[in-house]
């Protein structure tokens, strides 16, 4: 079983690429973003535990995060080669939560692949993004250099806990689309030798 962590800092194509590496090695592409909305849509009980946090604007607790990220690992158990978390985990904590639920499933990470993608090339992407994306905060150069500082603080702990076991490769986040894909491949390719 193969299981990825994909990073990199907003804009710099983590969902794309993690589309293209479930489809290539069979593996569930897990997007945490993706994951809530379906959660929430289908007022599942964590759906529903999720919601009462996000009313009230704050941050849903790890707890939860983790028991929909399980219930998502039991439904496609035997379905496919591994998984592929985008978004997750984005602290030291929710890195620990996740080693504990999947060595509860008798797998673990096996490789955390790192887009490295200059600051001003991001600011660059997502407002290029902001075209089609509808989203304000795709807009202000100042929040995505704020959401790109949050994103190295963050994910700094995140790397350093998977690089004590040699987990972390960092890649080049810029290039093409094809070219960045060539790069992942020829990483997760390895795993399977």
């Amino acid at each position: 079983m193969i299981n990825l962590i994909l990073f990199g800092p907003p804009g710099s194509g983590k969902g794309t690429q993690a589309a293209k590496l479930a489809q290539e090695f069979n593996l569930l592409h897990i997007s945490t973003g993706d994951l809530f909305r379906s959660e929430l849509k289908n007022e599942t009980p964590l759906g529903v535990e999720a919601r009462k946090y996000m009313d009230k604007g704050e941050l849903v607790p790890d707890e939860v995060t983790i028991g929909m990220l399980s219930n998502k690992l039991d439904e496609y158990a035997g379905k496919v080669d591994g998984f592929i978390f985008d978004g997750f985990p984005r602290t030291q904590p929710q890195a620990e939560a996740l080693d504990k639920l999947l060595d509860l499933k008798n797998t673990g990470i096996s490789l955390v692949l790192a887009l490295e993608v200059p600051e001003d090339e991001i600011v660059t992407r997502i407002i290029e993004r902001s075209k089609t994306s509808e989203r304000a905060d795709d807009k202000d150069p100042e929040i995505i250099r704020n959401r790109f500082r949050v994103y190295l603080k963050e994910t700094a702990q995140v790397a350093d806990h998977y690089k004590k076991s040699n987990k972390v490769v960092s890649l080049n986040g810029v290039g093409t689309i094809d070219e960045i894909f060539g790069a992942l491949r020829s990483e997760v390719s390895k795993l399977k030798k």
